[in-house]
């Protein structure tokens, strides 16, 4: 192993946290501490909120193994299928959904914080298992089939359900069933009431023992419920009645306990509840930059090497340092959603491309770019599964920005749109009231698939949390994509077509033969030059452009500049044909009219035509030119 190569060694670990801690990367210092592991630690927020593959799992796993001293004991809840149908189905008669599912959440925390308590009591606090409210706990476990601590969450789900719905066994706390119970007034208000008696019991348990303050709390954390989520009213429930359950737990048990809900961001924004407002000081939405992504590779890169590995051999040694005119790191990070699981499945693909596909000790700028070619392609399939519940149609919309250029305008989008609305409507009936113009460009920017123009940036879903505007018309889609849909030019322009004529020109002219070429070829150039130098001028100038749009056209011309040799009036006539038929892409492009925009540089364009069209036209045996001024 020592006597491989670095890149052999290197591995940027797996796309999913269980598997992380499982092979120990993780937690041999592949895991980068942020705000939300911070924030998680002190106790300072309840809600994790982040895309999936934005590190929530990893936060989860890395409290689980070192939440040291911290906390007294740490608790995962992670429904399964069937644990997530027993809540989905869980009703109250009397209650609404939110405030059913609630209750059934709220004793399955009740329980934990129980089993804790009488397990904590024996070693912690000494005679602490002797309290009365010890024991009450410890009989009320045994009495209801809660003591044993291996079964599945779906059975404990199963078992509270029953109880709730019909009634607990409370001789423990020294009510007996079928008294003031029986007196309620509905299904909902006696499992109310069953609950709060025990969790009453749970918090004077905490109370008597003193464990407020004496050690850390209990960190009762819930992941994974994208796994049973739907968009379904239910499921809705299930999440909404989830946060009320936490929220009241947290208040009731105060220091002695900690909860922790780990959501994914789109089923998050999806809820829509009266209390709302009052969970913003709670959650923490986890967003990464390109510099914490560089900082999260070389951890990764020093963790699987077993040596230290500095900025400067990964980014020179392992990996090229540049792409093209680019930093690899920016190449790299610029090219993928701004998450964990992203940039390490990018990674990992450079590596396997170089080491075991072109069995190279290096990674070279080809090896990048064949591995973006195949990581572009698998980001836009997983773009449509991962909100595949809730916007089923996303994989549809893929192919209005197939083979043009990656900036779009609103009125391009329309047009595009339009000619497929049939068809969408048709697929989805169902959500005719989203597939509008409108409706697509909001859900494109929220998934993370177009960003806005604003100003001179372009503005992604995480990096501004403000919506598109009615009045903002001009999109960009993520780089991340461009390459699986054929989008790698700002500006689908033709490319000029005598280019190869103008360099047998070059050829010509510069062979030696210039005694048999007369004066004349040599002004046609020159005019053709002025030209495309004028056009450059104007280009730079269009401030309403983005740098992407403004080199994209740069390019075209200085392709025609390069060869800018002419020995014939037909090239010069070429060159003007050319310039209009431009003239015409960009004002069809909608991006921008005015001066400052890709409309003045089209009038130049359209100007500078008909002046090489004077000059071709107007030169024929004559020594002068008749360009005017």
């Amino acid at each position: 192993m020592a006597d491989e190569p670095l890149l052999a060694r290197v591995h940027f670990g797996r796309e999913d946290a269980e598997r992380d801690v499982t092979e120990g990367l993780l937690l041999r210092g592949g895991f980068l501490p942020n705000a939300a592991y911070r924030a998680a630690m002190s106790g300072r927020k309840m809600l994790i909120i982040g895309r999936k593959g934005s590190g929530k799992s990893a936060v989860c796993m890395q409290l689980m193994a070192d939440g040291g001293t911290t906390y007294a004991e740490r608790v995962l809840v992670t429904p399964d299928e069937a644990a997530g149908e027993e809540i989905r189905r869980f009703e109250l008669q009397g209650l609404p959904g939110d405030s059913a599912k609630a209750l059934i959440w709220r004793y399955v925390f009740a329980v934990h914080a129980a089993r804790h308590i009488v397990a904590h009591a024996k070693g912690a606090h000494g005679a602490g298992h002797k309290a009365d409210s010890v024991k009450a706990l410890a009989r009320f476990l045994k009495q209801n089939g809660e003591s044993a601590g291996g079964e599945r969450l779906v059975d404990r789900l199963a078992q509270g359900a029953r109880g709730l719905q019909t009634s607990l066994s409370l001789d423990a706390f020294g009510v007996k069933a079928g008294l003031d119970l029986a007196q309620a007034p509905s299904e909902g208000a006696q499992a109310a009431r069953q609950l709060e008696v025990v969790e009453a019991g749970v918090a004077r348990a905490f109370g008597q023992l003193g464990c407020a303050g004496a050690h850390g709390p209990l960190l009762v954390m819930v992941d994974q419920l994208e796994l049973v989520w739907s968009a379904e009213a239910d499921s809705i429930s299930m999440v909404i009645g989830l946060m009320l359950a936490a929220k009241h737990a947290a208040g009731l048990y105060g220091r002695s306990a900690r909860f922790l809900l780990f959501l994914r961001a789109d089923i998050y924004d999806s809820l829509s509840f009266g209390e709302g407002d009052k969970y913003r000081g709670d959650e923490l939405r986890i967003s990464w930059t390109e510099q914490a992504l560089r900082d999260l590779a070389l951890a990764r890169a020093r963790a699987s090497a077993g040596e230290e590995v500095t900025e400067e051999r990964l980014w020179g040694e392992v990996f090229p340092a540049l792409v093209g005119d680019e930093e690899t790191p920016s190449h790299l990070f610029r090219r993928c959603l701004p998450r964990p699981r992203d940039a390490i499945q990018f990674l990992n693909l450079c590596q396997e491309t170089a080491w075991l596909i072109n069995g190279r000790e290096r990674i070279t700028q080809e090896d990048v770019l064949q591995a973006g070619r195949q990581f572009s392609a698998w980001k836009l399939k997983d773009l449509s599964l991962e909100y595949l519940v809730g916007h089923p149609f996303l994989k549809n919309l893929f192919p209005l920005f197939q083979n043009n250029g990656y900036v779009v305008t609103r009125a391009a989008l329309g047009a595009r749109f339009e000619a497929a609305v049939e068809s969408l409507h048709s697929l989805f009936p169902a959500y005719a009231e989203v597939l509008t113009l409108p409706g697509i460009v909001d859900v494109l920017y929220s998934v993370g698939f177009l960003g806005v123009r604003r100003g001179n940036d372009v503005v992604f879903a995480g990096d501004d949390n403000l919506p598109v505007q009615p009045h903002e018309t001009e999109f960009h889609v993520h780089p991340c994509f461009r390459v699986a849909l054929g989008a790698t030019n700002a500006m689908d322009l033709r490319r000029f077509e005598l280019y190869d004529a103008f360099q047998l020109g070059t050829r010509v002219f510069q062979s030696g033969e210039a005694n048999s070429v007369s004066i004349r070829p040599v002004r046609l150039a020159g005019e053709l030059e002025r030209s495309c130098h004028s056009i450059l001028a104007q280009t730079g100038r269009a401030i309403g452009l983005t740098q992407d749009a403004r080199d994209e056209i740069a390019q075209r011309i200085s392709h025609v500049l390069n060869g800018a040799v002419a020995d014939e009036d037909d090239q010069l006539l070429a060159a003007a044909h050319y310039f209009d038929g431009l003239a015409a892409q960009l004002l069809a492009s909608g991006l921008g009219e005015e001066t400052g925009g890709a409309g003045g540089i089209a009038r130049r364009m359209e100007d500078e035509a008909r002046r090489l069209r004077r000059v071709a036209g107007g030169s024929y045996g004559a020594a002068g030119s008749s360009a005017g001024p």
